[in-house]
């Protein structure tokens, strides 16, 4: 260590560093927040969900400016790793590819001797718990991290190639809609078809609280009729009035709802981009005391994190969640549902 070196310079350095690149992600973040760029944005974060919803749009532009420069030879992303993930697979990042910037979680353990006190204490590196505490990991900031896609990597190891199922036209996965419709019966909501969008005021698909009923048009193609049966369900679990983080913002509801049935099925290989999501522009400039990208990061990682959890509960996704194969799987750092009451913690560590 130099002899003039200063802890406290020294963190100042690294606070700075933080800084400049979480303002260098959300900069490039926040442009995406439009009505075609969030549902692109939305089904490409489902093909990488292992991520926080932010880091995966942060993996996102900075290989778009990769690809623009020609360092890599398709425009979107197959498999990001670390750089000694990477070497654990047999492979090695190539000189001159440059990392993609995220922000990792730092966490840290604290005990109670009475945890339903609410009262914990951070232990200090090297210390041990007391007998009888009880320990918690905590996530309590962030740092830079860096990951590069496989397209940025050679050496001996196999080149993983990423499954990418096609559907024909028309047509949804075998099973998704016997397993939403399941979902439903069990949160206590009865499925009926209707001829025809006239019978539901014009909609494609409409759920009604009060009677816990939800009406799916009938005059539509399987994927079609999937996909809005997706958008009634994200209704039911993320917007419904007797849900404590459900926004009573209009745009907002529709547009969580939307995104979770766009999410749901880029998971199982449908691309349910040409479908208009209501309110998307423009929604967000609407939610007082809040930045359009706060309100983006809020509900992307809230959908996010309920999209994980339904397809618990249905078939196998036909796209995996972008972790190299061979690695261990991990556990992703989330928000938990009421991510919406904790935002200001959410915001203050960038995840």
């Amino acid at each position: 260590m130099p002899r003039d070196y200063n802890p406290e310079d020294a963190a100042a350095a690294r606070q700075e560093k933080l800084d400049e690149l979480q303002a260098r992600i959300e900069s490039a973040v926040e442009d995406l927040v439009t009505g075609d760029d969030w549902i692109k944005a939305i089904a490409f974060a489902a093909k990488f969900r292992s991520r926080s919803f932010l880091n995966t749009m942060a993996i996102w532009v900075q290989h778009q400016d990769a690809y623009e420069k020609g360092l890599v030879p398709s425009p979107e992303p197959t498999y990001v790793a670390g750089f000694k993930q990477w070497q654990s697979l047999g492979r090695f990042v190539q000189k001159g590819q440059p990392g993609y910037a995220i922000l990792a979680p730092v966490t840290a353990t604290f005990v109670s001797d009475n945890p339903g006190s609410g009262e914990w204490r951070r232990l200090e590196r090297g210390e041990a718990p007391k007998p009888g505490e009880v320990l918690s990991r905590r996530l309590v900031g962030v740092k830079p991290a860096y990951v590069w896609d496989a397209s940025q990597t050679g050496g001996d190891g196999a080149v993983p190639i990423r499954p990418t199922p096609t559907l024909l036209e028309g047509e949804a996965p075998a099973g998704l809609w016997d397993g939403i419709a399941a979902r439903l019966s069990a949160l206590g909501y009865a499925l009926e078809d209707v001829a025809n969008a006239a019978e539901i005021n014009g909609a494609n698909g409409q759920t009604n609280y009060a009677t816990k009923l939800v009406s799916v048009r009938l005059d539509m193609d399987d994927a079609a009729r999937v996909k809005t049966l997706a958008h009634e369900l994200g209704h039911v679990l993320l917007t419904a009035p007797d849900n404590p983080d459900a926004s009573r913002h209009r745009g907002i509801s529709e547009v969580e709802a939307e995104s979770f049935a766009a999410m749901m099925c880029a998971c199982y290989g449908m691309d349910s981009t040409g479908y208009t999501v209501p309110y998307v522009a423009g929604w967000a400039e609407t939610v007082k005391d809040k930045t359009p990208l706060a309100v983006m990061r809020d509900t992307g990682e809230r959908v996010r994190y309920t999209v994980l959890a339904e397809l618990d509960h249905l078939p196998t996704p036909g796209i995996d969640d972008g972790t190299p194969p061979g690695l261990e799987e991990r556990k992703p750092v989330s928000i938990a549902p009421t991510a919406r009451r904790d935002s200001a913690a959410l915001e203050s560590v960038g995840l």
